[in-house]
Parts: structure tokens; sequence; C-alpha cells
């Protein structure tokens, strides 16, 4: 019967006309730039580079909440950016309610060797389908028993099941010395997601970030790759009047990569701790060509708990690499601090 009341639930919400959507938050925030700031795009010590993270949220719990993004950008030297193109996926729930989304990107930067102030815009087309053979409606439970096997629900299913529209985003960044801070729009056009021809409005998401590099020794050379930080970071959401605040710190030495993180929803209450590793294996320390491997688990504590749902569990690999032909010294603000650096 608990699985019957999710269904429900389900449906209630698809069918709603002012239903206010919220999207996905990746705990490896820092891979997956592209998704948490289009200003980060082409941001990195290479000329390419290729990221893909997977989230699996609560998988104990009926229903999947599988959440997907590759991305690639290419460093262009005159920008001081890049240009980009981001691929999001997320299935959600038994109805198998999933939205694709793919959007180009394009950064730019300005500054100089103590700073680097970058812009990015994003702009794309997302696919939004559900399963509506999957749902279940009152008729086809029966109060003793539970779901009845073959029935066949009365209810008028809508006429469509996917959804094609634009949508758009922008960002900004600044690395200042040893401070990164930045903020992010996403859906400003405010897209209309209904299936049923009823205005459903995807609200905007804002997103902001900070983080500072502390070098545990105070001597140490800020370029010495073998030294090690401790990164204090905090990552805000707000959408549809809900704030989501991932709070923590890192510490970085060399190719490792931990951190402890605390995520809260000030208005769901949904709270967990958070433990990432990541790995960087080094091809060509020189030319900042690496393999970048990450994992971290979520381990809920209120609400929906870590021993009902397990947690959520998530998987990021990433690649960087450097063209040889290409003149390293025409890269624009050389001498600065960009956002690799910090994660």
């Amino acid at each position: 019967m608990k699985k019957v009341g999710i269904l429900l639930l389900l449906c209630f919400f698809l069918l709603q006309p002012k239903t206010q959507a919220q999207d996905h938050m990746y705990s490896q925030f820092f891979n997956s730039p592209l998704y948490l700031n289009p200003a980060l795009n082409g941001q990195f010590q290479g000329d390419l580079r290729m990221n893909l993270i997977y989230r699996n949220q609560w998988a104990s719990l009926p229903g999947t909440l599988n959440y997907l993004t590759a991305s690639i950008d290419y460093n262009v030297p005159r920008f001081g950016g890049g240009i980009g193109l981001m691929f999001t996926r997320s299935a959600e729930g038994t109805a198998y309610l999933t939205k694709n989304s793919i959007a180009g990107l394009y950064s730019y930067s300005v500054g100089s060797d103590d700073y680097v102030l970058s812009f990015g815009l994003q702009g794309g087309v997302t696919n939004r389908v559900i399963d509506w053979s999957k749902l279940i409606f009152s008729d086809q439970i029966d109060a003793t028993t539970g779901i009845i096997p073959g029935q066949t629900s009365s209810v008028e299913m809508p006429a469509y099941n996917n959804k094609y529209y634009f949508d758009s985003g922008a960002g900004v960044s600044l690395t200042l010395n040893r401070l990164l801070l930045g903020g992010a729009l996403q859906h400003i056009n405010r897209p209309n997601e209904s299936f049923t021809g009823a205005k459903a409005v995807l609200p905007m998401r804002s997103t902001f970030h900070i983080s500072y590099r502390m070098p545990m020794d105070r001597f140490t050379d800020d370029d010495d790759p073998d030294a090690s930080y401790i990164i204090p970071s905090i990552v805000a959401y707000n959408q549809a009047k809900v704030t989501a605040i991932n709070a923590g710190l890192q510490y970085k030495r060399r190719g490792v990569n931990a951190g402890l993180w605390y995520r809260s929803s000030t208005t769901t209450g949904q709270e967990a701790f958070v433990l990432t590793l990541i790995f960087d294996l080094f091809i060509n320390r020189d030319s900042g060509e690496k393999l970048r491997l990450g994992v971290s688990q979520d381990a809920n504590y209120s609400k929906t708990n870590y021993t009902n749902s397990t947690g959520s569990t998530e998987g990021s690999l990433g690649y960087e690499t450097s063209n040889p032909a290409r003149d390293q010294g025409a890269k624009k603000f050389p001498g600065s601090r960009r956002c690799y650096d910090f994660y």
C-alpha cells in the first residue's frame, strides 16, 4: 500500500497545472562545472575537457531517481573562456518521467594575471516524457487487497505524453587570488512544461557558490603542486521558494581530494552529510592532462533517513588533455588562478 500511495501522489502532482518542479543537485558539484555555472565553461588548464557524472538518489525507495550529466568544453585562448556542449538526463518515478536536455555554452573572460571575471551563456532544447500506462488510479485499487491485477482505469489520459521546449541560462564567476565566487540563473525564459495544455511554468533556479583556498603551510608557494590545501566552500540553490545549502570543506594534496559536506533544505527539512573522494591520475602534469575519478555518498538523517533510503550515491569521471601544437603562451591571463585550482 505504501507503493500505491507513492504512485497516486506522483500522479496527483503531475496533473496539477501549478506544480513547480525542482532541478536535481549534485553533491560533487565541482565535478560537473558546466551544470553548476555556465561561466565555468572553458575554465581549465588544458585545451579539451570531458566530464561525466551519475547520481542514484534514495535507491531503496519505490520508483527510480536517477540523474546523469555529460559535458565537453574547449578552451579558446582569445576568449579567455570557451565553447561547450552539455547533455543532461533525469528519470524519476515508476511512471518514468524523463527529461533529456542538450545545450550549447559560450563563455568569455576579462581580467589580468591578478583576477579573472568570466561570463557564460547557455541555450538548448529539453524533451520531457512520461509513460501514462505506468500510473495507478483509484479505480484500479481494492481497499482490501490493493492493486487489482489487469484492471484498466476509466480515467481519461492526456492527449500528449511528451513536451519539447527551449531553455536558457547564464552565469558569472570571479577568481581573485585565493577566492572563487560565482552565480548562475537557469530557466531564465521560464518554459512551459505542461503535458495537458494548462500552463505549468518551470521556475528559475538560482545558484551561488563561493570557495577559498587556504594552504596548510602559510609559507607555501601557491604554485607548488605538492602543497596541501584546505578549501571551504558553500553552494546555495533556490528554486520555487525552495532553498538548499551545501557547505563543507575539502582537503587537497597532489592528486587526492577528500571532502566532508553538510547539505540542508530550509524548506523541505531534508538534511544529509556527504563524503566525497576524488583521485586525479596525472598523465602529463606540465600540460594538465589527467584522468579524474570521483565517488560520493549522501547519508540522510532527517525525514527520508539513511536507514529507509540507503542514501544517494554519485560517481564521476573526467578527462582533460592539451593540444601539443597549440601555443600555450597564447592563453589569456596565464598567471591567474582558475576554478580548477580550487577543485
